[in-house]
């Protein structure tokens, strides 16, 4: 349903340090750079083609929430250790989280803030469980 999406942030080098070592936890890489040779205004990161965007021209004061899928809890665990290790902040341990809550059974999450304070997730539905 979602082609692409981005969030504006502060300092595009700075995020991209974060987002390099966060979204390569998941297997997600630099794929498009503004401009080519520096990535000074934005990057985007994906697969095969961009899909998450980090740049200079949005407003970087709204904080937002992405939830990355993940492959494994493996993985989840991973990204969360990468978010603290490059300037992340805790935002809830990789673990299940509490169906009571409102989350569908099997839902293995980690949550930090970036250098903005936007919230990433990686997420991992645990087999057999009802998709988010």
């Amino acid at each position: 349903m979602i082609h692409h999406t981005g969030i504006g942030v502060s300092d595009v080098a700075r995020s991209a340090a974060f987002y390099d070592a966060v979204l390569g936890a998941l297997g997600y890489r630099r794929v498009m750079q503004l401009p080519e040779d520096t990535g000074a205004d934005a990057v985007g990161y994906g697969v095969d083609h961009p899909a998450f965007w980090i740049d200079r021209f949005h407003p970087h004061s709204t904080r937002n929430h992405t939830a990355f899928a993940a492959r494994s809890r493996a993985e989840v665990d991973a990204f969360h250790a990468a978010a603290l290790r490059s300037g992340g902040t805790d935002n809830g341990p990789p673990g299940l989280r509490d169906t009571a809550e409102g989350y569908p059974p099997g839902y293995y999450a980690a949550f930090v803030l970036d250098p903005d304070g936007n919230n990433m997730e990686a997420l991992f539905m645990e087999r057999g469980s009802a998709a988010p």
